[in-house]
């Protein structure tokens, strides 16, 4: 099982997950251009492999001018 932290919703669910940061984006219904996937304190990119036993962060991107 993969512990998927969500900090736009304040939420965190254990799911049954195997494959790429790009495909548990999908799977969440998540646009890949609003968030930041992080894995032990580093930035994932999409085609990175998610393992069960991993703890992901999902963070908001926060822009502004």
């Amino acid at each position: 099982m993969v512990i998927v932290r969500n900090e736009k919703k304040n939420r965190t669910e254990e799911i049954s997950f195997s494959g790429t940061v790009q495909e548990l984006l999908h799977r969440l219904a998540i646009n890949p251009e609003t968030v930041l996937v992080v894995r032990n304190n580093e930035v994932l990119v999409e085609d990175e492999t998610i393992s069960k036993d991993d703890v992901i962060e999902i963070l908001s991107v926060i822009s502004g001018g």
